[in-house]
C-alpha cells in the first residue's frame, strides 16, 4: 500500500505500567513485565490521517471528560517489526487479542495483520461484517478454508464495541461487547509458531485496497488467553461503572502477571 509510517517502539521497564484512557482514568497494572507502545507516538502526534475523538464513554463515573480516541482515516497506516515487539520473545502459543473500536459504517478491513519473515500473514485481526480470523502457524495450519469466520456479528455498524478474542489450544472465542460469545474450532499445529522476524501491520494488510477507517480507543495483546474473558471487567468497563484503581491480568492460582502489549494507549496532548 501506498506507505508506512516508522515510529519508534517505547520500552518502559517499571513495576507499574499505565494503559487505556487518561481521560477515563483506567490504569492497567503489570508487574515484572515491559509495556511495549507500538502506536503510542505514532497517534499521539496526530499525523495526517489521525485526530482526537470522543471514546466509548462521553462521561465516566467518578471521571472527568470523555474517554479518549483517535479517529483514524486511509492515509494513518504503519508497520513495525515484530521483534520490536517482542524482542528476544516467541509471540505467545496462546493469547486474547482486544480492541475497543469503532469502524466506520458498512467497512471490511483488518485492524492488525502479522507477517512472518518471508512475507506470509500468519495472524489476521478483521473487523466488519462476518469477520474473518486469520491464523497460520509454522506449519500452513489451518489452512485458508478452515480460517475462523464468526458469520453473524456484524462489527462495522457504526457502533462502539470492545472486541475480545481468546485464542487456546484448538479453539477461538469471540466475546463481543461483554456478552455475546461464539466459539470456532482453531485447527493449528500442537505447538504452533508464529514468527516474530517479520513485520506487524496496523489498519490492512499487505496487498489489500481496504484500509481500516473508523475511531479507536484501545489494541492490545495478552499473552494469556484468559484475559479475553475479563476484557470489560479489568481493560474496558462500562461507562457508568468507576474506573477502578487497579486493574491486572493476574493468574488467580500463581499470582503471576502476564505479558502485555499494549498496541495503542491515548495520551494527553
Amino acid at each position: 500500500f501506498e506507505m508506512y509510517y516508522q515510529c519508534e517502539v517505547l520500552h518502559i521497564s517499571a513495576k507499574l505500567l499505565f494503559s487505556v484512557s487518561e481521560a477515563a482514568g483506567i490504569t492497567l497494572i503489570a508487574q515484572t513485565v515491559e509495556e511495549l507502545l507500538l502506536l503510542k507516538e505514532y497517534f499521539h502526534s496526530l499525523p495526517e490521517g489521525v485526530s482526537k475523538t470522543t471514546g466509548l464513554c462521553s462521561h465516566r463515573r467518578s471521571t472527568q471528560g470523555p474517554d479518549v480516541a483517535y479517529r483514524v482515516t486511509k492515509d494513518a497506516q504503519l508497520s513495525a517489526p515484530t521483534k520490536q515487539l517482542y524482542p528476544g520473545d516467541a509471540f505467545p502459543e496462546d493469547f486474547s487479542i482486544m480492541a475497543t473500536v469503532k469502524p466506520n459504517k458498512g467497512s471490511q478491513s483488518f485492524l492488525l495483520s502479522v507477517y512472518n519473515e518471508q512475507g506470509i500473514q500468519q495472524l489476521g485481526m478483521e473487523v466488519g461484517r462476518s469477520p474473518v480470523f486469520l491464523y497460520e502457524d509454522h506449519l500452513g495450519k489451518p489452512s485458508p478454508e478452515d480460517y475462523p469466520l464468526f458469520r453473524g456479528v456484524n462489527l462495522a455498524d457504526g457502533k462502539w464495541h470492545r472486541v475480545a478474542i481468546s485464542v487456546h489450544k484448538q479453539s477461538i472465542t469471540l466475546i463481543l461487547d461483554c456478552k455475546k460469545k461464539t466459539t470456532q474450532k482453531l485447527l493449528r499445529s500442537p505447538q504452533p509458531v508464529i514468527d516474530t522476524k517479520g513485520i506487524i501491520v496496523f489498519g490492512t494488510r499487505i496487498l489489500d485496497e481496504e484500509v481500516f477507517e473508523g475511531d479507536i480507543q484501545q489494541l492490545m495483546i495478552v499473552a494469556d488467553h484468559r484475559a479475553a474473558y475479563d476484557y470489560c471487567e479489568h481493560y474496558s468497563p462500562d461507562c457508568e461503572v468507576p474506573a477502578p484503581d487497579q486493574l491486572q491480568n493476574q493468574d488467580p492460582n500463581t499470582g503471576n502477571v502476564s505479558k502485555t502489549t499494549v498496541l495503542l494507549k491515548p495520551e494527553d496532548v
